[in-house]
């Protein structure tokens, strides 16, 4: 059996957490708290970085080469989600979720 690199599964794990924490985060802090917490464009970057996270994740896991496409965009989402969770206040589980995922998704990319 093939083992993963670690740094690989590492990547993998904040991946998922990140992919966990927003997914949580905006099914229920943010659907509770409405405002700008619900604005479109906030809950679809929420969304997007979800999404990306566990897409990222995916690639990892099965072993393709993509894997560096994804974690660059990933990196990038995540940073977004971050700061734009951190300007809507009360979301520092998913600030910090999202720049654990983009700085380990960055060293991944390269």
């Amino acid at each position: 059996m093939h083992e993963m690199d670690p740094k690989m599964r590492a990547c993998v794990e904040a991946c998922l957490r990140c992919y966990s924490t927003c997914l949580h985060s905006a099914m229920n802090h943010c659907l509770e708290a409405g405002g700008e917490h619900t604005r479109p464009a906030h809950f679809r970057l929420m969304m997007a970085c979800a999404e990306m996270c566990r897409t990222s994740a995916h690639f990892m896991v099965i072993g393709t080469e993509h894997h560096r496409h994804t974690c660059r965009e990933c990196a990038e989402i995540c940073e977004q989600c971050a700061a734009d969770c951190e300007r809507v206040g009360d979301m520092q589980s998913c600030v910090d979720a999202c720049r654990e995922c983009a700085e380990s998704c960055r060293s991944m990319a390269a």
